[in-house]
């Protein structure tokens, strides 16, 4: 009997309920669209949003899923041998000095460590040699029986580098940006604070970085952290600090902003990505029902989006988010880790190239680390959520301050970008990011291959769907002078194995041409040309 009151004391108010429906009025029921238009990439490019998906062909996700299973099946095997003594290989991963002790990591990730990433883990975790520009230099390695023990060698090779996070050619060891950010350990602060921006770590640099980020995104003030990942993992949780609050999140957001939610303790609701009839859904049916048990009404509720998504190569539909949030009077939170400098007529990010202002962003947040050839995040709001910030963020209070050199590297390549500096050079890379996107992803598309996002993102995933295949496009590609990043499970679904490719303004046409080139010469070897629009492809404007 308790039982069952308590059941029915967990159900809302049935006139509470229609009094919430009423209030919200019918669904899709938002302001008119805004005209937007993508001033980014060319004078005749309209932007819209058209994120391109297309899926596998169907021999391709049954062959996928019969070498995964073929892989597990011998696993096991090789597992249960390794048990009986009779298999002496992959035993690093195996934790064999704590008998009696709770494991220290889940089963099957250590299973997945043994019998997949042990066999392929060579394609990551490469040493560099120098700057992260359109080439690079990798230490060769040496490994030992079934890539155990690595080793480094004293020799080193360069490749074509369309792999690392340079969208503007800002990482370089030459230039204004490198002689300011030397000058500034030299003759300035030296190389580290030694402390906590709330306590001896605040510096003029700091400041002053801080005031030309809130000026160069279109708020009020900003706080910077030595740190992207903590930016959101550490700020979030002093947004939504209680269980009364809500948070929405796309479904494929960032691990930190995931983290971040976590941490908030605030009730976490996820939307299918990019659908905005699904977040509707999603933030409407939570209004209606308001907090579990007492279906009190939110406290607060925070929308947290990606501006572009670094595996998807996907923007954010901003103006509907916008026309969404306002309608139900919640907030909005938009990571430009991906899109601040790479896109927008000027480098202002997703809101610059979607026309909306920045005042109807509630939270903008973003990073140092991919055009700014940096380290680091910022967080620019309003003044009132800046001065909470300065108080209640764990990044602020604990976190040790951006070293000042890297504040400088900041301050330069950003005023290069706003034209500050007189030269011109930071327009010219955003245009030269552009034509380079441009033409990458269009030849891709030519060519056969299926590739995902929009036709502006500079992260360019080229799918093969399979693990086998993506580890052999490693090999090849490194054999022939290409480095760049290969992506699989568990950082994707299991069908969801990619090449992700991120465009630079460093890049010439020459070596775009010449990655053209490998691609062609690798696709005989592992079936890359997998889509079924190679052959009507034509290079118009999208529409929506």
């Amino acid at each position: 009997r308790i039982q069952i009151l308590f059941e029915l004391g967990d159900m809302p108010p049935e006139s509470d309920a229609q009094r919430r429906v009423d209030e919200l009025g019918p669904t899709g029921n938002l302001p008119s669209p805004l005209k937007v238009e993508r001033e980014c990439k060319s004078d005749d490019d309209e932007f819209v949003y058209d994120a391109s998906f297309e899926d596998p062909p169907l021999l391709t996700v049954l062959s996928v899923y019969m070498g995964l299973s073929l892989l597990v099946l011998f696993g096991h095997l090789r597992d249960l041998l390794r048990r009986w003594g009779w298999d002496k290989t992959m035993t690093d991963s195996q934790e064999s000095t704590n008998e009696g002790f709770v494991p220290l990591y889940n089963d099957f990730e250590a299973f997945y460590t043994r019998n997949v990433y042990q066999r392929v883990c060579h394609f990551w975790n490469k040493p560099l040699a120098g700057v992260p520009g359109a080439e690079i230099e990798i230490w060769d390695r040496q490994f030992g029986e079934y890539n155990e023990r690595p080793k480094m060698l004293p020799t080193k090779k360069k490749y074509i580098n369309i792999g690392s996070y340079n969208y503007l050619g800002f990482a370089e060891n030459n230039g204004t940006c490198a002689r300011q950010t030397i000058t500034e350990i030299s003759d300035g602060f030296g190389g580290g604070v030694g402390s906590a921006r709330a306590e001896l770590g605040t510096l003029s640099v700091h400041a002053e970085l801080e005031k030309l980020v809130a000026e160069f995104v279109g708020k009020e003030d900003s706080l910077v952290f030595g740190m992207g990942f903590g930016t959101n993992s550490l700020n979030i949780p002093s947004l939504v600090d209680n269980p009364g609050c809500l948070l929405i999140s796309d479904e494929l957001n960032h691990a930190s902003l995931i983290l971040g939610a976590r941490l908030s303790g605030a009730k976490i609701k996820v939307f299918k990505h990019n659908n905005m009839k699904d977040l509707e859904r999603v933030i409407r049916t939570a209004i209606v029902e308001g907090q579990p048990r007492t279906r009190r009404p939110w406290k607060k509720v925070l929308i947290v989006v990606e501006g572009v998504y670094s595996m998807e190569g996907t923007t954010c539909n901003l103006p509907e988010i916008v026309a969404i949030k306002n309608k139900y009077k919640a907030y909005l939170y938009v990571d430009e880790a991906h899109s601040i400098g790479a896109l927008g007529a000027t480098g202002r990010g997703v809101c610059e190239a979607y026309g909306v202002h920045p005042r109807d962003i509630d939270i903008l947040m973003g990073t140092f680390s991919k055009s700014f050839g940096a380290a680091g995040g910022y967080i620019a709001a309003d003044k009132d959520v800046i001065a909470h910030l300065r108080t209640e963020s764990h990044a602020q209070t604990y976190a040790t301050s951006m070293s000042p050199p890297v504040c400088r590297q900041i301050l330069a390549s950003m005023k290069s970008i706003m034209g500050i500096d007189g030269t011109g050079e930071g327009q010219r890379r955003i245009k030269q990011l552009a034509e380079n996107t441009k033409f990458f992803r269009t030849e891709l598309k030519k060519r056969g291959y299926i590739i995902f996002g929009e036709q502006t993102s500079p992260v360019v995933p080229l799918l093969t769907f399979s693990i086998s295949k993506v580890c052999g496009f490693a090999k090849e590609a490194l054999a022939r002078g290409l480095a760049t990043v290969i992506v699989g499970f568990p950082a994707t679904p299991l069908l969801g194995s990619r090449v992700r490719f991120c465009m630079s303004a460093s890049h010439t046409r020459e070596q775009l041409e010449k990655t053209l080139d490998i691609l062609e010469d690798i696709e005989p070897l592992l079936g890359l040309k997998l889509s079924s629009k190679r052959y009507n492809y034509k290079n118009t404007k999208s529409k929506k």
